[in-house]
């Protein structure tokens, strides 16, 4: 086995999510690609005194549930996952990529319904446990990035493997920073959004919670959201590929919302419910390494000189209350084009952070 698989495996028993003896550890193994990791943060677990369980979860088995599902069975909380989730301590969830086109002959109401319901296991996720998602590589994240798999394997390991205590220190000051403005302005191709971030905390993630990590988050006053912005990257949900998305607020209520594919079910998630039209989280990304957009979320939210808005649920941590069943980020490229404004000051512009 590659000795990187131990040193991740005890980096996220150890750091990330600090196991401590006696604590009950729910390893979700995502995609049978994942077992070298499952592998080593069980045997991780173990050293640390702890009592991990395996779950296996897959693309391909929720394939079977919506294509073949009633409305009933599509919309169940599946019972053993959210049990899980109260059993727990810890839930380290190791998602292995899948073909990203496995549920494209779904229909977007049947998809909809279903992603309500894994929405509310992600909920009980984040509030009853300590908890860090990785994302796995293997062929099927390799040819959705468009290059081999030596190379997305090579770029995951380096993101992964950082001076965690160092990165965290420079973030977390820079997110202090951040934290002492008011009023956000994006500026780019189509774009042109501003919101109030007043009473919000600026955060930075340090490889706690997903793996890799790397961004300075925030959540917006949703009432003060104001403007259009335009998505080089597509949006990516349940394997629907969403190019060209624009979206446009006044005074806080979505007005527009357009994609060049997949429109209806775009639609149907910022129709979802009351608070998936609104943006629960405003980030930065911050990981050096995270440089190839791979169709994947947990991946592209942290290439360095990105932004990334997320549509629904705010963190409470920052001090937002949005609310939804959604949590669903999309990534916005300044490298080329674009910067975003703190009290009229740069902070990010041509891919670099400034100011701060």
């Amino acid at each position: 086995m590659d000795k990187r698989w131990r040193q991740l495996g005890d980096l996220l028993v150890n750091y990330s999510t600090a196991v401590k003896p006696g604590e009950r550890v729910m390893i979700a193994m995502g995609e049978v690609e994942s077992y070298p990791l499952a592998y080593a943060v069980y045997e991780a677990a173990v050293q640390a005194g702890a009592y991990p369980q395996v779950q296996f979860i897959s693309e391909t088995l929720r394939h079977a549930l919506l294509k073949h599902g009633s409305a009933e069975q599509l919309s169940w909380v599946p019972e053993i996952e959210a049990y899980g989730m109260d059993w727990a301590d810890v839930y380290i969830g190791l998602r292995g990529a899948h073909n990203l086109h496995e549920l494209a002959a779904i229909p977007s109401d049947r998809l909809a319904l279903n992603q309500v319901a894994q929405g509310k296991i992600s909920t009980m996720r984040w509030q009853q446990t300590r908890w860090c998602l990785v994302r796995v590589p293997n062929e099927a994240l390799a040819f959705q990035a468009e290059t081999d798999l030596e190379t997305i394997t090579d770029m995951f390991f380096d993101a992964c493997l950082l001076d965690w205590e160092s990165v965290s220190q420079t973030w977390q000051a820079q997110a202090e920073v951040l934290s002492r403005g008011n009023q956000v302005r994006i500026v780019g191709r189509e774009t042109d959004l501003s919101f109030s971030v007043e009473g919000m905390k600026w955060l930075a993630l340090n490889g706690k919670l997903n793996m890799p990590d790397g961004e300075i988050y925030t959540a917006p006053v949703t009432s003060t959201i104001d403007g259009c912005i335009y998505f080089e990257f597509p949006g990516v949900l349940s394997g629907r590929l969403m190019p060209d998305i624009r979206l446009r607020w006044e005074k806080g209520v979505l007005v527009e919302a357009t994609s060049s594919a997949n429109q209806d079910y775009l639609q149907q998630v910022v129709h979802s419910d009351a608070g998936a039209s609104l943006i629960g989280e405003f980030a930065l990304g911050t990981n050096p390494y995270v440089n190839r957009f791979c169709k994947d979320i947990l991946l592209d939210e942290k290439i360095g000189g990105t932004i990334h808005i997320a549509l629904g649920r705010a963190y409470p941590e920052c001090g937002g209350t949005n609310k939804s069943a959604i949590h669903w980020d999309i990534i916005k490229d300044i490298r080329r084009e674009g910067a975003v404004y703190l009290d009229g000051r740069v902070i990010l512009e041509h891919g670099e952070l400034k100011n701060i």
